[in-house]
């Protein structure tokens, strides 16, 4: 299913442009539209429909330009964005590798707002996909009624987090540091968790050494992407958005097919509120590995990345087919 791709460069079939929010903000986005004469050069009319990813905390859509290209090949027409405040999509704070947000709502609103121009534009069906921090934001804006994919996929997505702390001593702390001090300030100092040293971070996202390295080159080159630990804000926020989706009822009203795909022995998000989430979802797929996964699955070595996208890839078949193959059952 690998097959070589450069991932250090933009290719030629792929737009970099911003979407204007409704404040006027700037979003980066990149649109890569299907081929044109369908996948596998199956010829023309054999569009696949369109998939939206929205990439995690700190993230940038250049980490996941090889998955991007091979959804493209599949026949997708595929768009990606940074989020508001992190990457391209400008900064919420003074400090330019904080990443600060003031609520998680604002990021919800983007994405709906975002999903009614996009949908409008590409064609259907619509698949909305989004890795850990982006993962937990499409599904609750989903399950707050804001977007209507025909599917979701969403991986290692972010609704617990990897500590010992009880979930609600973890947002009763956040609040107290927001109070004591500036809510913009840094939660902790470095890498993608409190406690973890920098040089460790590697050994928290994948295994493949090489696809690690090309966020760094990354940064290298476009100095704008960088961003580092999370402000005490963020960390209140994230827990009162987790707690909101962890309320009965509200996974539950979801009827959207979901494809959930975990790594058991994650270490940034924790794999169990994932489980449950699974098991409360009315229409849901569950996923996992074991110890030959870490957080980052779609930038795992090919063996589970490969198994990542032939999931993907089947439950799309099942839950969005191309319209062809719905106009002839």
């Amino acid at each position: 299913m690998t097959k070589a791709f450069d991932r250090r460069s933009i290719p030629g079939t792929a737009r970099e442009t911003t979407w204007t929010a409704r404040d006027g903000h700037p979003i980066r986005r990149i649109d890569w539209p299907a081929p044109a004469n369908g996948p596998d050069n199956a010829g023309p009319g054999t569009s696949r429909g369109a998939l939206l990813f929205c990439p995690g905390r700190a993230d940038f859509y250049e980490k996941y330009l090889e998955t991007l290209a091979y959804w493209a090949d599949q026949g997708w027409h595929v768009t990606a964005l940074d989020w508001r405040g992190q990457a391209g999509s400008g900064r919420a704070s003074r400090d330019p590798l904080a990443g600060h947000v003031e609520d998680f709502a604002v990021w919800v609103n983007d994405l709906a707002d975002f999903w009614q121009d996009w949908t409008r534009a590409t064609p259907g069906p619509h698949v909305l996909a989004g890795h850990s921090m982006g993962g937990h934001l499409v599904l609750r804006t989903l399950a707050e009624g804001r977007v209507d994919p025909a599917a979701l996929v969403l991986s290692a997505p972010m609704l617990g987090f990897v500590t010992t702390i009880p979930a609600p001593v973890q947002q009763a702390v956040a609040r107290i540091m927001c109070r004591i001090g500036d809510p913009a300030r840094l939660a902790w100092k470095t890498s993608e968790k409190p406690g973890e040293k920098l040089e460790a971070r590697a050994a928290l996202l994948t295994h493949d050494v090489e696809r690690y390295a090309d966020e760094l080159w990354w940064k290298d080159a476009r100095p704008e992407l960088a961003m580092g630990p999370a402000t005490w804000r963020w960390v209140e926020r994230a827990a009162e958005s987790i707690a909101r989706l962890a309320r009965p009822g509200a996974l539950e009203a979801v009827t959207t097919p979901v494809l959930l795909l975990a790594a058991r022995h994650d270490g940034l998000v924790a794999f169990a509120p994932i489980a449950r989430a699974a098991a409360r979802l009315p229409d849901a797929e569950l996923v996992v590995w074991g110890r030959e996964a870490r957080h980052e699955l779609l930038r795992e070595v090919d063996g589970v990345r490969d198994a990542a996208l032939a999931a993907i890839d089947a439950f799309l078949d099942r839950t969005a087919p191309r319209p062809q193959s719905r106009a002839r059952t």
